[in-house]
């Protein structure tokens, strides 16, 4: 878009306290009064150094840029159907669903956020259409917890939550489309939420169970396996116990083999697909079914079905294990026993799964009292309770085989249980004081009474045997497994979207709302805190929650628990294609054109949690015929962390004498104390007190955290050194992908080469610290040489993007920029070019050199270059050079040259000269661009 109704430029290097004074809104004489008032010595101090910094005048031309783009929706991305040109290559790059805190940004959020946006201006600079929006993951735990101790309804601290990152978001000069912001939190957005859970209702894909859960008193809800780490809840770290409850679930089980078989489709980095793997985890294996008996042999009536993946070894099963939540313990519990299990039970409930199943564990349990009859071998063996068993996989009972099973061998030590080997290794050799785990050949595994016998088969062979006499005999059948449970889909808590459903009040028959009937909104509540009874803070709403069923009218009772916040989060992706469709879920024209997901990108501690999620919601929504593609996320980007600034720590002990950390004394009697970096110095690979060397300290960087304090605004960053300046940063400190430490000193160095770039093309400041208007642009005919740098850093820059290495990216700009300022005249369309290389990272700077260059249209939308491969070919080569047939240096020539230039060149050079000076040449053997020899002939050397 022209940019004709802007008056040229003339910036003033101002002061950035009184360029702050300006953003204020304080005018411009009453601004330079404050600050002379505040011109004591300190500050005075403190403006010269921020001056310094100052590199070049961002803190005027950032503003005016964002207000350039927003005011003209430079970066809106047409409807299907409504202006967009179909004919082009689409793009779609998106950023996972932030989550809008209170405490806004930290410099670590950036990182994913700037990498979107250089890969989104670069697809748009080659001609494609680009879609890049940016939207709130609004409902949850955090919003509500955080409303419960402030008093402050969710509602009103998400808005502003919202309007903060908003805020924050457009500081930094992301290119997002904000036409299509969209916020879970939203009925409109939330109605087709609904509308995919009835959908999933209607398919058999939602259903209510009495399941055990994780209950986590203090927030006062249930939580998903994945949101509970060692016992706490992710949110919170509160205490968590598992307990019986009726709950809402989704059967993503019924998918599992197509969440794992379409796993290999994926361009996705191959740890996060193995994470999903291991956590859909796939086994085949046999069900096996024990019949439960007395002491004495006697049946009790009771069938104990196990699940096994190596029913080879069932002649070696000595003991049955139940889980503590096992359905049918209490009749499997004699009265003898009964106390000790209930106290077990009782026990076993406050531990999450991980603390259950942890293996470095101490095994534990409790003798129910009664036994199970072994179908293949007729022996009676003992029914035990262990924790170390979950409820949640397979059947929920196992049949120990001591022998060849670490967990079972640690067991049965313990308890002096039976151990009984039918595995034998291939080759005879093995630990007898060990578990064999291993497949091998079978022994000890015949029974004349059951007429089994695969003794000396190989386990694969023996497993397919004793699986096929168990369905033959009515004594189990084959099974496939999973990991995977049914995701647990219900809240108790107020913050989050609503079920679409009511329950008739005289015969509790659950009944789905209409289509027409959406969206069911969230009611306004004072009291939203947990009642502590599990009974959901929507029970508070009794007029929202007394109803009438609107197609008999009959009484009937609405849900209230919630949908968890990853509801929302499930398919947002394809909200962003149609936000303002109230008639469907997603236009089938534009889902057609801008589906999958061409590039997300996002931290990996949600590569189970969300993105296991959204694909399982996106295959139902393949089966309805809804989306066109079997999966939402074609190509997967992980960015690493950036951690707070590196922190030394000093050891003291008790007499406040300073210990090296590597001392041969404990470290663990003496106390910490953090050094500041400016008291020590790096010897080697290690850091010291500059006052004493000899005290060694440790020297780490940690995850930004409210609570160690480290955390770096980017509001900050971007006052003292400008968006660009942290954009830069973020992506020069290492590849994409790694984790980083943020280093003040880092981000000045970027700031700096901004400053160069800018002095390069507009040229040094004028006395008065104003620069003048234009550029150092000439029209001149560019050198073979000028263009020989620009078309090598092209290439380089648009490889380096394509394979997301920013960094080495920007290295290559550097490069360029170093070799600019050796030239004599600055050819404009040399420097042109480099400006639109620049713009993804620094756009707001390249804008303002675009415009003073003479273009009157934003760069946004420009051919972004491409190299010519005729300045790519190397005209010189390094020359090695032989004196007798010893290598003694090299040498820069042109590939075509000559014997006798190239010996002179040799002979001139102040490293081989050496060699040569007053002595007789023999021979010179030349091949050319491969090597020089010269034979010097000794005789005439000696006289």
């Amino acid at each position: 878009m022209a940019l004709t109704t802007h008056p040229p430029l003339r910036l003033h290097a101002r002061p950035p306290a009184l360029a702050a004074a300006f953003h204020r809104g304080l005018p411009p004489r009453r601004a330079r009064l404050r600050l002379c008032r505040c011109a004591d010595a300190d500050a005075g101090k403190a403006q010269a150094q921020a001056q310094a910094r100052r590199a070049y005048p961002y803190d005027e031309i950032e503003p005016r840029w964002q207000a350039h783009w927003e005011e003209r929706r430079t970066f809106r991305t047409p409807d299907v159907g409504d202006g967009l040109d179909t004919s082009k290559p689409k793009c779609y790059i998106l950023d996972m669903f932030p989550y809008p805190s209170g405490a806004g940004l930290h410099v670590g959020h950036p990182l994913g956020y700037t990498a979107t946006d250089i890969l989104s201006r670069f697809k748009r600079m080659q001609g494609f259409n680009v879609l890049h929006p940016m939207g709130w993951d609004a409902f949850g735990l955090p919003a509500e917890q955080y409303a419960i101790q402030t008093g402050t309804h969710p509602k009103i601290t998400t808005a502003r939550n919202i309007d903060r990152f908003r805020t924050q978001l457009k500081s930094l000069g992301f290119s997002y489309d904000w036409d299509r912001e969209i916020s879970t939190t939203e009925p409109t957005y939330y109605k087709w939420t609904q509308w995919i859970f009835l959908q999933l209702l209607k398919r058999g894909l939602a259903y209510q169970a009495e399941v055990p859960v994780n209950w986590c008193p203090a927030l006062g809800t249930v939580l998903a396996n994945e949101e509970v780490i060692d016992g706490v809840s992710e949110r919170g770290g509160y205490p968590v116990i598992r307990k019986p409850m009726r709950q809402w679930m989704l059967r993503i089980t019924s998918y599992a083999d197509r969440l794992l078989e379409d796993l290999d489709d994926l361009d996705w980095p191959e740890s996060i697909k193995e994470m999903q793997r291991n956590w859909i985890g796939r086994s085949e294996g046999a069900e096996l079914e024990f019949c439960a008996v007395d002491q004495e042999g006697h049946d009790l009536g009771a069938i104990l079905t196990v699940y096994t993946t190596r029913p080879d070894t069932i002649f070696g099963a000595t003991y049955l294990v139940v889980a503590p939540e096992h359905v049918s313990l209490p009749s499997l519990t004699s009265e003898g026993q009964r106390v000790n299990v209930e106290e077990y039970t009782e026990v076993a409930a406050r531990k999450s799964e991980l603390e259950r199943t942890e293996l470095q564990k101490e095994k534990t349990g409790v003798f129910s009292g009664s036994y199970a009859k072994n179908p293949a071998t007729g022996e009676i063996i003992p029914i035990w309770v262990a924790d170390y068993v979950l409820a949640s996989y397979g059947t929920g009972a196992i049949m120990a085989v001591p022998a060849h099973d670490s967990r079972d061998h640690e067991f049965a030590l313990k308890y002096e249980l039976p151990i009984i080997k039918v595995v034998s290794p291939p080759n005879g050799n093995c630990d007898p004081e060990e578990a064999y785990a291993d497949d091998g050949i079978m022994i000890n595994s015949s029974s004349s009474s059951s007429g089994l016998n695969i003794n000396g088969m190989l386990s694969q062979d023996a497993a397919l045997k004793v699986t096929d006499w168990v369905e033959s005999n009515g004594f189990g059948k084959k099974k496939v497994n999973y990991k995977l449970r049914d995701w647990l889909f219900a809240r108790q808590r107020y913050w989050g979207e609503p079920f679409p459903l009511i329950y008739l009040d005289d015969t509790n028959e659950m009944v789905p709302l209409s289509e027409n009937e959406l969206p069911l909104t969230l009611p306004e509540l004072d009291d939203f805190t947990p009642t502590g009874t599990g009974e959901p803070p929507l029970t508070k709403a009794t007029d929202w929650v007394k109803t009438t069923d609107l197609l008999t009218g009959r009484p009937a009772t609405r849900e209230t628990s919630t949908m968890p916040q990853w509801a929302g989060s499930c398919w947002y992706y394809l909200r962003f294609m149609d936000p303002k469709n109230s008639s469907t879920l997603v236009d089938k024209a534009k889902e057609s054109y801008w589906g999958p997901v061409d590039i997300y990108v996002g931290g990996a501690e949600h590569s189970v949690l969300h993105l296991l999620y959204a694909r399982f919601w996106h295959k139902v929504l393949y089966d309805i015929g809804v989306v066109s593609t079997k999966e939402p996320f074609k190509c997967l980007i992980n960015q690493g962390l950036i951690l707070g600034e590196v922190e030394y720590t000093a050891y003291r002990d008790n007499e406040g004498r300073w210990i090296s950390a590597d001392s041969g004394s404990s470290l663990a009697d003496c106390y910490q104390e953090k050094v500041s970096a400016d008291k020590i110095t790096k010897v080697g690979d290690h850091y010291v007190l500059k006052d004493d060397p000899n005290i060694r300290l440790n020297a780490r960087a940690y995850k930004m955290s409210k609570s160690r304090g480290n955390v770096i605004n980017p509001d900050d960053v971007v006052s003292e050194y400008g968006a660009d300046s942290l954009r830069l940063y973020e992506m020069f400190m290492g590849p994409l992908r790694d984790s980083k430490t943020w280093s003040t000193g880092g981000i000045e160095g970027v700031h700096r080469f901004l400053g160069r770039t800018w002095r390069l093309v507009v040229g040094a400041p004028l006395p008065d610290g104003s620069y003048k208007d234009g550029t150092m642009a000439t029209d001149d005919k560019p050198t073979f040489e000028q263009l020989r740098v620009l078309h090598k850093c092209i290439a380089r820059v648009s490889e380096e993007i394509q394979e997301t290495r920013f960094n080495t990216a920007i290295s290559a700009m550097m490069e360029f920029v170093n070799a600019a300022y050796k030239w004599d005249t600055q050819p404009k369309s040399v420097i042109d070019s480099f400006v639109l290389l620049l713009a993804p990272f620094a756009p707001h700077l390249a804008e303002e050199l675009w415009f003073r260059l003479g273009h009157s249209q934003s760069l946004a939308y420009e051919q972004f270059p491409e190299a010519n491969d005729e300045y790519l070919k190397e005209s010189e080569v390094v020359l090695p050079v032989q004196i007798n047939g010893k290598t003694r240096g090299t040498i820069l020539v042109d590939k075509e040259c000559s014997e006798n230039d190239a010996f002179e060149k040799a002979a001139s050079d102040e490293k081989l000269s050496k060699y040569l000076d007053g002595k007789g040449i023999k021979k010179r053997i030349y091949v050319p661009g491969r090597i020089l020899n010269v034979i010097l002939d000794q005789q005439k050397a000696m006289t």
